[in-house]
């Protein structure tokens, strides 16, 4: 299926929401810490809900072993300086979608992994900043997924 990384997550609950979502989808989560709380916070797990025991989810401890660890892929980058509008590519099984913190989004060291082309974008009005993390992956993830038929098959 995909693989989701969530760069330096700060909130539990909306990694919590991600985990569930992951668990619903079939993905795979991937965290790059540093993480800004505990894997057994409460608001994770109140959030992820009995989900954390079905998903597959991975702590890395910085994005260079992120990187090793999934290998060469495609990686998109989802970001509110991404060039690409999420529903444009045509989405392969396998691909990976690259998420930043709530609070700062994603390095520029860390978006420059990702070609230009394949930094995504989710259009929005201009009077707002950004959406919550875990409705961004769900949006990108739920049209990653539908290209491919909601197939449940592994990459």
């Amino acid at each position: 299926m995909f693989d989701i990384v969530l760069f330096e997550p700060e909130i539990p609950p909306n990694t919590g929401n991600v985990i569930r979502l992951c668990a619903n989808t079939g993905a795979r989560l991937h965290l790059v810490a540093p993480l800004g709380f505990r894997m057994d916070a409460k608001g994770l797990k109140r959030a992820g809900m009995d989900y954390t025991e079905i998903a597959e989810v991975t702590v890395h401890r910085d994005f260079e072993h992120c990187l090793q660890q999934l290998g060469h892929r495609r990686w998109f980058a989802c970001s509110t300086r991404g060039l690409a509008r999420y529903d444009e590519p045509g989405y392969q099984a396998g691909d990976v979608f690259l998420f930043g913190s709530e609070s700062r989004g994603l390095p520029d060291p860390v978006l420059d992994a990702c070609a230009p082309q394949c930094r995504l974008r989710i259009p929005m009005r201009g009077v707002a900043r950004s959406l919550n993390l875990s409705n961004a992956v769900a949006i990108v993830l739920y049209e990653a997924w539908r290209q491919l038929d909601f197939s449940l098959s592994p990459p």
